[in-house]
């Protein structure tokens, strides 16, 4: 069997090689790539379900800092880290049948076996490099321990596969019997990946072959997103949010009324924005979209790129000019800051859409934090729609798999482990990781550290 991530000449994999297949497969996950803390146990069945057995999520204390601190982050890590994997093996599945292996483990009453993991499964990368590196030396920890395969994955590949993990779990959910299920979405399809450390727009080929048609310049949407909520925001509410991604209590306070029901209280501001709002007539003040000023072939000069900062910028130097704004110009404020970034974040989409590079695309993943924005999956929808792809479908993670989270990390290293790829123990955590086997880094499969147990 070829290898689907078999797109470097050197993996290369014979024809008549075989990778061996389990039936079922059952990995433990950790993530720790920048503040939270998550580890899972997820086991994926013979017709192609999962079931998600564990999953917890701790997100270290940054509130004093106004943002995440890498030393704050590592310390919430080596606290924690031991103590959720202590209670992921308590649910792990119990043997069904006498081939699987067991590990003894301490129960109420005395010691109980459990199902050993097939493999452990952990972030490599990108990412802050102590944070990863102590989710990193747990699971190799463990992989000796247990003598089991070990896999580092990329981050960024984990967040573009998540919504096949929920199709996955949904297949499970609903009960599809002994057929086997069709991973969705299959390839290719678009992904936008947008979070507080990354902006990028993607072209999904294969489980490793994703290439990277635009990038952030500056800082990351969702970077921007929590900057501007704290030189927006009123004190009072600032203070009582629970973390330091403000990003979603902007959204909250724009949007108070719960539910996704976007297009009931926002259709008569959001129609109105076919062209800017009309706020400097009527406030003084506008935020400008970026590369508004680019020339005559505008957005097209710079369509493999976003950028952020200037709409944050003109968010603060609003609140800057206007101290004593009322709450509902501040509330507006907030609005049009959101506005003119997921404007921006769909222009580079259609961009890409309407590339002869870029075909038979069904499906947008928008995957990442800033995913789980309601606004920013309606403007999209708005503008597809418009623009004539209104059968384009948007697949977007329920809002506990958008953020940071191990379960994603877990199906990932589900697929890959499927396609044959182990890794070293030698292996290190690296800040820097593309998913584009056309950078420098030659992408997922570029780094150190892998091997193929198809290759001879």
């Amino acid at each position: 069997m070829r290898s689907t991530c078999a797109i470097l000449r050197r993996f290369r994999v014979p024809s008549q090689l075989r990778i061996p297949q389990r039936r079922q497969l059952l990995t433990l996950a950790i993530e720790t790539s920048c503040d939270d803390t998550s580890v899972a146990v997820l086991e994926k069945h013979d017709n192609n379900t999962a079931t998600l057995h564990f999953h917890s999520k701790i997100t270290s204390d940054n509130r004093s800092c106004g943002g995440v601190h890498p030393i704050l982050a590592h310390e919430g890590h080596q606290k924690n880290i031991a103590k959720l994997v202590n209670e992921a093996l308590r649910s792990l599945p119990t043997p069904t049948t006498t081939s699987h292996e067991t590990i003894s483990i301490a129960g109420n009453y005395g010691r109980i076996l459990r199902r050993k993991p097939d493999f452990i499964t952990v972030t490599r990368g990108p990412g802050m490099r102590a944070s990863l590196e102590t989710g990193l030396d747990t699971a190799k920890g463990l992989t000796v321990a247990w003598q089991i395969p070990f896999l580092g994955v990329n981050h960024m590949q984990a967040h573009a596969l998540t919504p096949r993990l929920v199709a996955a779990l949904d297949g499970a959910k609903t009960g599809s019997g002994p057929s086997k299920i069709e991973p969705d979405p299959t390839f290719p399809f678009l992904t936008l990946l947008v979070s507080g450390g990354h902006t990028m727009l993607v072209h999904s080929k294969s489980l490793c072959d994703h290439k990277i048609l635009a990038n952030t310049t500056d800082i990351a949407v969702g970077d921007m997103l929590d900057k501007a909520a704290r030189d927006i925001l009123p004190a009072t509410i600032l203070e009582a949010a629970p973390d330091v991604m403000y990003g979603p209590v902007l959204e909250k306070y724009v949007f108070p009324e719960k539910g996704l029901d976007v297009c009931g209280y926002t259709k008569e501001i959001y129609d109105a924005t076919d062209g800017p709002q009309n706020t400097e007539l009527r406030y003084g003040w506008t935020i400008n979209k970026p590369y508004a000023r680019s020339g005559e072939k505008g957005a097209q000069s710079h369509q493999d790129s976003f950028s952020f900062s200037g709409i944050g910028s003109a968010g603060k130097r609003v609140i800057d000019q206007y101290p004593e704004i009322d709450e509902g110009q501040r509330k507006l404020l907030a609005l049009e800051v959101m506005r003119v970034a997921f404007e921006h974040l769909v222009s580079r989409v259609l961009l890409s859409l309407e590339s002869p590079d870029v075909t038979n695309i069904r499906t947008l993943v928008i995957s990442g934090g800033v995913a789980s924005n309601q606004y920013l999956k309606h403007v999209f929808r708005t503008h597809l729609d418009k623009r004539g792809y209104k059968d384009m479908r948007i697949l977007s993670p329920p809002p506990k798999y958008c953020t940071d989270n191990a379960a994603m990390i877990a199906w990932t290293g589900i697929e890959m482990y499927e396609a044959g790829w182990r890794t070293d123990l030698s292996a290190m955590a690296t800040r820097k990781w593309s998913i584009d086997p056309g950078a420098d880094d030659r992408g997922i499969l570029g780094l150190d550290g892998w091997h193929n147990v198809a290759v001879h």
